[in-house]
């Protein structure tokens, strides 16, 4: 009986401990919506578009003004004037939205439609260089170094990366520019994209159009976004109190979709150039960039540069596995074609592949004293005659890897080598990774007799070049990344003169590779896309 009263007595006294240690209940301020919300918008009557309000409601600690639907608001506290313009001429009517935020973020908020007569004015001069007689085509000045580039905020260079010529995924460069306007000063963008409607996006943003897209790390991709994004808006060049000058093309985009917000930064404007900086606001990725792109009239582009503009067969590698069996074949077997080669060519995966974009060709040790690789061909799928040929590859780093980019005839078999004719639109030693070679091969003219030249290409297996054939029935052009270095006459006692079909390829040792290196395990050439235009 005794040890049930001292147990009850010891949890009466913890209870009275712990009644006495709690604190008392906190008392909550009084949250109140905010009430008696006002625009108080003021219209410039100089039809210049600029806009000013000063919002006020009862109980609100700040505002957010949003000035055109979907945009990023204006914030402001209690007191405070948020300004805007509207670039857009013509007598209209848009809404502006106040949202009033209170303690405890409690809010509410009021759409007043606004009255605007806005008429924009170029000046002669502005609209003359910018729009011509009244629409002016620009294109991008594909063919010089700089052409486009990437750079931090500090700094008013691109530092990061500047292309060059012809650096950028072809879908890009079909696009053009357009400016124009009318009597009654209403000013048009339109951006035409190129090619199946393509656009260049920058890898960072394509899940903003395409949510289950698994884009590959600083790999900027070509996309149809022409029913996610503006082709066409109105467009105006803003001058600044500070003396710059601002390209603004409202909802649109200047080709490649960085995510920039309309305005672009004017650091050129000129009748035959047009320079801008724009700064990028990322969707999944760093930022904000300045982004640098210059363009040219489309006039400009010379006739010898537009040749061959219409592309009529090209190999994107964008579906995983192995090569399209409507473009490739395969040789298959030990040797090569002579040359005192070391390889055995294979179709298996190990050695090719297409995978995340790109063809991969692997050459690799077998184990056994050997290598293997893969020689893809076209023969009897593609053959074409005469025309441009665009193949972006990153070559083979590894010591005694002879990699090959190249045509052969397609009469080959019934009149053999060299009757038939060879084209060599890239070919590395494997002794000299800082270099690359063009030749052309036919009879009285092949094997080490072979008109030949070489480029410097240091970037060649750190970097992805474009390695360029022209081709016509009275020169035979190679160059890299635009720069010519070998020209051979054509005419008709060449062979040069009907279909030819493509071949890739890696070999190992012999002629052009030397010496493999006796610690080589495997190393790959890895082909972006390979096009024809005629």
């Amino acid at each position: 009986m005794n040890r049930v009263i001292k147990r009850f007595n010891i949890l009466v006294l913890l209870s009275m401990i712990l009644i006495s240690c709690q604190e008392e209940e906190p008392t909550l301020d009084t949250i109140l919506v905010p009430t008696n919300l006002v625009v108080s918008a003021i219209v410039e009557g100089d039809q210049s578009g600029n806009i000013s309000v000063t919002p006020s409601a009862d109980n609100a600690l700040n505002f957010h003004v949003i000035f055109t639907p979907g945009a990023d608001p204006v914030v402001i506290n209690a007191g405070q004037t948020a300004s805007f313009r509207f670039t857009r001429s013509g007598q209209y009517s848009a809404p502006i939205t106040l949202v009033a935020f209170g303690k405890g973020g409690v809010s509410s908020s009021v759409t007043e439609i606004i009255d605007l007569d806005v008429r924009l004015f170029l000046d002669d001069a502005t609209k003359q260089l910018i729009a011509g007689d009244g629409t002016k085509r620009w294109v991008w000045d594909s063919t010089e170094a700089g052409h486009f580039g990437v750079g931090p905020l500090t700094n008013n260079f691109p530092e990061f990366f500047s292309a060059g010529p012809n650096a950028l995924n072809p879908c890009v460069y079909d696009d053009v520019l357009v400016f124009s306007y009318d009597d009654q000063d209403n000013y048009t963008y339109q951006l035409e994209p190129g090619a199946d409607n393509l656009s260049f996006i920058n890898w960072t943003d394509v899940n903003r159009f395409f949510p289950d897209a698994t884009p590959q790390q600083f790999v900027d991709e070509c996309r149809d976004i022409t029913s996610q994004a503006d082709f066409t808006s109105p467009f105006v060049v803003l001058d600044n109190a500070d003396g710059s000058r601002v390209l603004d093309v409202g909802s649109s985009f200047l080709s490649y979709w960085a995510v920039i917000p309309g305005q672009y930064e004017i650091i050129e404007l000129s009748a035959n150039r047009l320079a801008v900086r724009g700064t990028s606001e990322p969707f999944n990725g760093d930022g904000p960039l300045y982004w640098y792109s210059v363009f040219i009239p489309e006039d400009m582009v010379s006739e010898e540069d537009s040749v061959f503009n219409t592309l009529v067969w090209s190999d994107e590698f964008d579906v995983d596995g192995a090569p399209n069996t409507a473009n490739w074949g395969y040789d298959l077997g030990a040797g090569g074609w002579g040359n005192n080669e070391l390889q055995t060519y294979t179709d298996n995966a190990e050695n090719v592949i297409v995978e995340g974009g790109f063809l991969k060709i692997t050459a690799k040790d077998d184990g056994a004293g050997g290598y293997t690789s893969t020689r893809l061909l076209s023969q009897n799928l593609q053959d074409f005659t005469y025309g441009r040929v665009e193949i972006r590859a990153k070559l083979p780093e590894a010591q005694g890897t002879w990699p090959a980019l190249w045509m052969l005839g397609s009469n080959f078999e019934t009149v053999g080598w060299p009757t038939c004719g060879e084209i060599d639109i890239m070919e590395q030693t494997g002794w000299d990774k800082t270099k690359s070679s063009a030749a052309i091969h036919f009879p009285g003219n092949s094997a080490g007799n072979a008109p030949t030249s070489e480029i410097e290409n240091t970037t060649s297996t750190t970097e992805f070049n474009n390695y360029i054939l022209e081709w016509t029935e009275t020169q035979i052009i190679v160059s890299v990344n635009e720069e010519v270095f070998f020209t051979q006459e054509n005419n008709d006692t060449k062979p040069f003169n009907g279909d030819f079909f493509f071949i890739m390829n890696i070999a190992m040792g012999g002629t052009l590779g030397g010496t493999v290196d006796p610690l080589f395990t495997e190393s790959t050439m890895e082909v972006d896309y390979i096009r024809m235009y005629q």
